[in-house]
């Protein structure tokens, strides 16, 4: 498959009149739209926009390649436009893009599609070749530069993997030349995977420099990089924006960095990696978090940290959640009100498999909290912390006690991360023929050991803050309820996926754990004032037509949708565009919301979902109401605050 498989002529617009972003972004995607790659315009623009809210995909050098894996997308496809007087779309190096390309890529794209895609990227590395497209007359000539361009890359390709296919041995390194390997990997693994590789390969070849780079690519790693090729490597650049198994460069000198500084100064990464002053990695780590974290603030890194474990928590409380939830369904609670949830066999099975997987929840936050900390020697510290936190084990009770639970496994899973990064540094003085036994037996025995002290030190003390806490929010009045409602519902849509948000919704699965019907109420709360932001976007774009742009007239019913499944993060485009007047607008339709969940008493023992665990959400008519009264109020008061669009 070539790239004039993916790419028509009807889908090429030269010389085109977009003077911003969403004028570009709107012209591509209605380009994909008119050669039949979608089933959802409006689905596809709000990947789109998504992508770009992680960072503008506009690379540099006057080019933009905004990209997107949805299910909106029908056909695998690419489509392209040039603006010969350029336009702002918040390029890396600060110049205007004047050549652009949009891919389009569903969820289940195949293999040979993204390879085609990746090609692409790597052609337009060549400035010359960027060139010639923007300059094209007509898309007849469009489509033969690229076709010309991409067979003398293939003959390129051809060339290289018959003399790696040769039965001949492998040169000997030169004497004096630095050998070089890398990897790349961005979030979607389309664009900037590739084009940092091709940008660190050019460069390379250019200073005279062996390098090889493997792409992780979204279908996988190309071109894996072999152990002799490691092993030969002087130095390795490690150039992602995602996490890589890092555990094969154990003892090589490594080079962090982002795709962008690969993209944009590959020079600077190879003249540093050849300087013979690159620091050593060590730990056996198995993956390495995104490189800006080492600038981060302290708030912040503890952010990312909690977040980790968070997101691998989610699929256990959510799952177990709702099994729970639909044992108490089944059940008969005049049988037994004692043991609600099991008096009935099929009850009980249901009850017995979701509390298991719920069992889950504290080993495995705290687990991925250490994780994200330490890499792969914290986890077993982490979860055995984690463990500990749910029994409550003290020097008394070792069997358990007071069990410290969600605060307790937050506990363990920063302080087994941090235990785990003292012992690497005290370990770095011992004989390098010990390096082995490190991560399988000094780590994991010293670490275990040190977290049980430590739970057992601090889960009376945790444990007896958690029952002071759970007692309070038990103890509280109807108006003390009210405002927790409120002020929680408001939290959800203050920064809609941000910490405030994430904040919120910690603190609704955290009471979630303590299996009460407080916790269940405080976590109903939580979740309907995260649907009402987007569903009171779309409502405004109907009624108040004249506050929004005619693309976000089109784009805002897609948010019915995203708000039914709980899914805020749709109304972050419609924030970003007028902050002052949207966000305190949603965040008093959330907060009523929140408030009216409270005092109906709604309850909610599953942490997402959205509208497919409602027949579990105990006083389901009521907490309708409150998600649309939330929904209207946030609406109306949109229509009042947001000024007309001229």
């Amino acid at each position: 498959m070539r790239i004039t498989d993916l790419l028509k002529k009807e889908g090429i617009c030269l010389n085109a009149g977009a003077s911003d972003k969403e004028s570009a972004v709107d012209t591509l995607v209605g380009l994909h739209s008119d050669v039949g790659n979608l089933t959802d315009r409006d689905g596809f623009k709000a990947a789109i926009m998504a992508r770009e809210e992680k960072g503008s995909t506009a690379i540099g050098m006057g080019i933009a390649v905004p990209h997107a894996k949805s299910a909106a997308v029908k056909n695998a496809g690419l489509v392209a436009m040039t603006v010969p007087a350029g336009l702002d779309y918040k390029a890396l190096d600060g110049n205007p893009s004047k050549l652009f390309f949009m891919i389009a890529a569903p969820d289940t794209a195949a293999d040979t599609h993204l390879e085609v895609l990746s090609k692409l990227m790597t052609l337009l590395m060549d400035p010359a070749f960027a060139e010639k497209l923007t300059e094209s007359g007509s898309p007849e000539e469009f489509l033969a530069i690229i076709d010309e361009k991409e067979a003398q890359k293939d003959k390129e390709e051809a060339t290289k993997a018959a003399a790696k296919a040769a039965p001949v041995p492998a040169p000997e390194k030169t004497a004096g030349k630095t050998r070089l390997v890398g990897i790349t990997a961005c979030p979607t693994g389309i664009a900037h995977t590739f084009m940092a590789a091709e940008a660190l390969e050019l460069k390379a070849k250019e200073m005279g420099i062996d390098i090889r780079v493997e792409k992780s690519g979204s279908a996988g790693a190309k071109d894996p990089l072999t152990a002799e090729e490691i092993a030969a490597a002087d130095a390795v650049i490690v150039a992602c924006d995602k996490n890589v198994d890092m555990s094969r460069f154990d003892g090589k000198p490594v080079i962090m960095a982002a795709t962008k500084d690969a993209i944009h100064t590959p020079e600077k990464l190879i003249e540093k990696a050849t300087a013979g002053n690159v620091p050593i990695f060590h730990g056996a780590k198995s993956s390495t978090p995104s490189v800006s974290l080492e600038n981060e603030s302290a708030g912040r890194k503890a952010y990312k940290h909690l977040m980790n474990g968070v997101s691998h928590m989610l699929p256990f409380v959510i799952g177990g959640g709702i099994l729970i939830a639909i044992a108490f369904l089944l059940d008969d609670y005049s049988i037994n009100p004692a043991n609600f949830g099991t008096n009935t066999p099929v009850a009980a099975w249901f009850k017995t498999i979701g509390g298991a997987a719920f069992g889950f929840m504290l080993p495995i936050l705290a687990g991925f909290i250490a994780q994200s900390i330490a890499d792969r020697p914290g986890l077993a510290i982490g979860f055995v912390g984690g463990y500990l936190a749910s029994t409550g084990a003290t020097f008394a009770l070792p069997g358990g006690d007071v069990p410290s639970a969600f605060l307790g496994a937050l506990v363990a899973g920063f302080v087994g991360g941090y235990i785990v990064l003292y012992m690497e540094k005290l370990c770095d003085k011992l004989p390098p023929a010990l390096e082995g036994i490190k991560p399988v037996l000094i780590y994991p025995l010293c670490g275990i050991l040190m977290i049980g002290v430590v739970m057992c030190a601090i889960n009376p003390i945790v444990g007896a803050i958690n029952a002071w806490i759970s007692g309070v929010l038990t103890s509280m009045s109807t108006g003390s309820t009210l405002v927790l409602g409120l002020l929680l519902g408001a939290m959800m849509a203050t920064d809609m996926g941000g910490p405030l948000n994430k904040a919120a919704y910690v603190f609704g699965t955290a009471a979630l754990a303590n299996q009460n019907e407080t916790g269940f109420m405080i976590m109903a709360a939580v979740m309907v004032g995260g649907m009402v932001p987007p569903i009171a976007i779309a409502l405004a774009t109907i009624f108040f037509k004249n506050k929004f742009t005619p693309a976000e007239r089109k784009s805002g019913p897609v948010n019915f949708i995203m708000g039914l499944c709980f899914i805020t993060e749709g109304a972050i485009p419609f924030a970003a565009a007028d902050p002052l007047h949207v966000i305190p607008s949603l965040m008093v339709g959330s907060g009523v919301a929140g408030l009216l969940s409270m005092a109906f008493k709604c309850t909610l023992m599953a942490p997402h979902g959205g509208i497919f665990v409602f027949p579990v959400v105990g006083n389901v008519v009521m907490y309708l109401v409150a998600l649309l009264v939330g929904s209207v109020v946030g609406c109306l008061l949109l229509g009042v605050l947001k000024k007309k669009v001229e």
